[in-house]
């Protein structure tokens, strides 16, 4: 079987590297690089944590366990790594983040609260200021290094045969007897099947095949899909696990780097005018990372980078066949980084065996068949405490 996958973010390298594994002739296709889309301006946590459907938070969690998998599988440095989270509340999120802990708790998900010297043990090289009232530690989540994760993902897929080639998709030709894409310059690859697996462009790529895939598709000031990070490279720290503040979201990176994402400043983060590193923004943010710092005197220096987000109208993963007939698998998901590796098996053993994987059952395409979008479509703005 020859698979053509069209977005070599961090689904299309998964199922790309899944696919490969069984023997599939794999294709995969990406406009610039891999990683270089939505993967590379993803806080990158790894949780089920305020996944409230049923199926999508199930979803979740065999998402996280098979991160656990894949990272004994995949060779190199490590890119996974499962560190626990923290959540710390004020007065204004306390009672919130109580309800959460206890949803969770009946879900058997791991919760529990921690005194703020256990905190600090579990988060290492941070302050925690005295506002905080409750702290929650989620033992089973962690984070994923974007670009080490990619590019082991998309090693580990050439050495099973996999092809990846740059080249910008045109056109979808999804017919009786297979399936053909075109690239801009006229070049036309041939195939059994076709992954779409191209983030936020899905939508405009699924209209080419006939499929209609409801997506948030603006990206002007404020809007949804838009995400800020900013990445200190100073001071370096020490950060154990992923934090999440009231006024700060914090994870580790290389180096002793560190991934800041205050959710409330997207409302200001216009794309077509990014935010300058000595503007308003960028001193905001530093404000509240020096916060959180040991020693506060040190000015923080921090780089931006302005993110579109991948999100489906329903805010749900897509995942699957848009019918019967149809030989084009569509694979979208705002959860694209803790989703990764179990989607990229599932997807991957439809697409080899055309045997339907019940965890995948609640996602398919088909839902949208119909359905006006006034009804499917949710608001999706996160501006507050876990809520990203």
């Amino acid at each position: 079987m020859k698979v053509i996958i069209i977005g070599a973010g961090v689904l299309g390298v998964s199922v790309a590297r899944h696919l490969a594994v069984v023997g599939a002739d794999v294709l995969l296709l990406d406009q610039w690089g891999a990683g270089a889309g939505t993967t590379a301006t993803t806080f990158a946590w790894t949780n089920s944590s305020r996944k409230l459907a049923p199926d999508y938070h199930r979803l979740n969690c065999a998402g996280i366990e098979e991160h656990a998998r894949l990272a004994e599988q995949l060779p190199g440095a490590p890119s996974y790594f499962p560190s626990g989270a923290l959540q710390w509340a004020d007065a204004a999120n306390e009672q919130w983040l109580a309800g959460n802990v206890e949803r969770l708790q009946s879900l058997g998900y791991p919760a529990q609260w921690v005194t703020p010297d256990e905190a600090t043990r579990i988060a290492g090289d941070l302050r925690i200021p005295a506002t905080i009232t409750s702290i929650a530690h989620f033992p089973s989540e962690g984070y994923v290094l974007p670009d080490l994760f990619v590019g082991a993902l998309l090693a580990d897929a050439e050495r099973h045969g996999a092809k990846f080639a740059i080249g910008e998709v045109v056109a979808i030709d999804d017919r009786p007897d297979g399936v053909s894409v075109t690239l801009a310059g006229g070049r036309v690859c041939t195939g059994d099947r076709v992954v779409l697996a191209a983030g936020r462009w899905t939508q405009r790529l699924a209209a080419e095949a006939g499929i209609g895939i409801p997506m948030l598709t603006d990206a002007g000031r404020g809007a949804q899909t838009v995400g800020l990070l900013g990445y200190a490279s100073y001071p370096e720290l020490d950060l154990r696990c992923v934090i999440h503040s009231p006024g700060l979201n914090l994870r580790p990176a290389t180096g002793g780097r560190t991934v800041l994402q205050a959710l409330d400043l997207n409302a200001d983060v216009d794309p077509a005018d990014p935010p300058s590193v000595d503007g308003d923004i960028a001193r905001t943010l530093a404000r509240r990372f020096s916060a959180l710092l040991n020693d506060p005197s040190r000015p923080p220096k921090i780089d931006l980078r302005v993110g579109i987000r991948s999100l489906p109208a329903d805010g749900h993963t897509v995942a699957g066949y848009a019918s019967t007939q149809s030989r084009v698998y569509c694979l979208v998901s705002h959860s694209g980084v803790t989703l990764a590796p179990i989607l990229g098996r599932l997807a991957a053993t439809e697409i080899a065996t055309d045997q339907e994987q019940d965890l995948l059952r609640a996602f398919r395409p088909t839902r949208f068949t119909g359905a006006r979008r006034s009804d499917i479509e949710v608001d999706q703005h996160a501006t507050g405490l876990g809520e990203q």
